[in-house]
């Protein structure tokens, strides 16, 4: 049995539209100011994972304009890898573009990586007492693990003091209405998950709303594989 790809339509209108390698790269939910790759330290000639890169355009970036070694971009959605092979494949090797399940692409990958990241991506939809120990076994000692995540859930409820998902809407590729599951969760959450994974060093941004539609704090978290 396949599972259904509830990212089929996600971002697919600009895909078609706009083909442009982004010159820029912003952690916060606007997608317009804030913080921008800096967070992740200097990258030249390491190697990284954007985990849940959708179209890729956060991992094209930094491939183009960061000069790292390699940035392996992995997505489980069809749909999305089929649009980011579209827009970039051009950008390989050192763009790679996995079509996997990220925990199952960590565990197979143990201290493969520097750096992992995640904007908005695989670390919200993915139980993080699965996520977090498969992201510590794929870091090198001393590998950075950064993400940002929602505050609050978009409709301004407060994030959950556990650890808990929400369901929220999603469609199928057809177009019926369905639901995935979304972990929105407050700072101290974040911590103890990453801690209970052997992280160290963890910090936790908050980075205010901005304009535009639905506009929503931000949380910039990152943690490191201790060096020994």
């Amino acid at each position: 049995m396949t599972t259904t790809d509830l990212w089929h339509h996600y971002g697919r209108v600009r895909a078609e539209q706009d083909h442009a390698l982004p010159d820029c790269f912003h952690w916060a939910w606007g997608q317009t100011s804030g913080p921008g790759p800096e967070i992740l330290g200097d990258i030249t000639g390491r190697t990284l994972a954007d985990l849940g890169s959708g179209a890729a355009r956060h991992a094209a970036h930094l491939a183009v304009h960061h000069a790292p070694e390699r940035i392996d971009a992995v997505d489980a959605s069809p749909a999305q890898h089929s649009m980011a092979t579209a827009l970039y494949a051009t950008l390989t090797p050192r763009l790679r573009l996995v079509h996997q399940d990220v925990v199952a692409h960590l565990r197979a990958n143990p201290g493969a990586y520097d750096v992992l990241y995640s904007v908005f991506g695989a670390v919200d939809f993915t139980d993080p007492h699965m996520l977090f120990p498969a992201a510590a076994g794929a870091l090198r000692p001393g590998g950075r693990l950064v993400f940002s995540t929602l505050a609050h859930y978009l409709t301004g409820a407060p994030a959950q003091p556990d650890f808990t998902a929400a369901d929220v809407p999603a469609k199928t590729p057809d177009g019926e209405a369905a639901t995935m599951r979304r972990w929105v969760l407050q700072e101290h959450v974040w911590t103890k998950a990453l801690d209970e994974a052997g992280f160290a060093s963890i910090r936790v941004t908050e980075v205010p709303a901005g304009e535009g539609p639905r506009p929503a704090a931000t949380l910039i978290v990152s943690g490191e594989r201790p060096a020994a």
